[in-house]
This record gives structure tokens, C-alpha cells and sequence, in this order.
């Protein structure tokens, strides 16, 4: 009975992995994109194109083991959540209000170290900021956040 439990297992999950996901990647920088429209220097975009666009943009860098099922699809469903609660790539489609408060996420989750989630910074140990980055991207948020409030 075991054995036939567990060959049932092994035939799903080969099975599994016939069944493709849509992959978050883009080579066109969208004229939403959060660059477009507000100043983000290249130490910024660098900060955010390790820490955040992975989750939180259109165009995401797969790891090796995205391509296993069921994996592909826990990473896929991930990626869908950290896009709907920030994307990057259309960050100036936000009304200025939904962007202030997003700006305002950004600072509290540098200012309380609550992002990257450290699920993905025990892969990808680049992604984990040091105290000068987190500051960097506290100031780029507020330059951003006051910006808005002008608008």
C-alpha cells in the first residue's frame, strides 16, 4: 500500500512538472515605471534591482530551482502577491495617494527591517542591506513621498 502511495506521489509530481508558469520577465521598461517619473539614482536602482524588483517590479530573475514544480508555482504565487502589494513598474499608474502610502511602506519596512523577507534572503544573501543601503532607500522614499505630497 505504501509503495503504491508513493508511486502515486512521484507520478504527480512528474506530471507536475509538464504544466509551464508565465514567467514575471520583460526587457521594456514600462512608462509607468517608478523611474520614469521620479528621480531614482544609480545606487538606488541598484539597492532596489537586488533587494526588491525580484518580488516587487515586472521582470523577475529566476533562480535554477524556479523551474521545479511545485516550487515554480509557490515562487510564481509570491511574486503575484509582492507585485499586487507594490510594483515598481507601475508605481506612476498609483494614485498619489495609494503611491504616498506605498512610499510610506517603503520607509517602515527599512526603518523596521521587515523587508527583503528573510525567506528570500537566506537564498540570496546580496539581497540583505546593510545599515548605509536601508538609509539610502529611507531617503529616496521620503525625496519621493515629498514629491507626491507637492503634486
Amino acid at each position: 500500500m505504501l509503495k503504491k502511495i508513493g508511486l502515486g506521489i512521484l507520478i504527480v509530481i512528474v506530471l507536475l512538472q509538464f504544466i509551464p508558469t508565465k514567467k514575471n520577465q520583460t526587457s521594456i521598461v514600462s512608462s509607468n515605471s517608478i523611474e520614469q517619473k521620479y528621480n531614482t539614482p544609480e545606487n538606488v536602482q541598484a539597492i532596489l534591482k537586488k533587494a526588491c524588483f525580484d518580488c516587487h517590479s515586472n521582470n523577475t530573475v529566476y533562480p535554477w530551482y524556479s523551474h521545479i514544480q511545485p516550487i515554480g508555482f509557490w515562487l510564481n504565487n509570491h511574486i503575484n502577491e509582492g507585485k499586487e502589494e507594490l510594483n515598481f513598474s507601475e508605481f506612476n499608474s498609483y494614485e498619489n495617494k495609494k503611491a504616498r502610502k506605498k512610499m510610506e511602506k517603503v520607509i517602515s519596512s527599512q526603518e523596521k527591517g521587515w523587508m527583503p523577507l528573510s525567506s528570500y534572503t537566506l537564498i540570496h544573501k546580496d539581497a540583505t542591506l546593510t545599515s548605509t543601503e536601508k538609509t539610502i532607500i529611507i531617503d529616496w522614499a521620503k525625496s519621493v513621498q515629498q514629491l507626491l505630497i507637492k503634486e
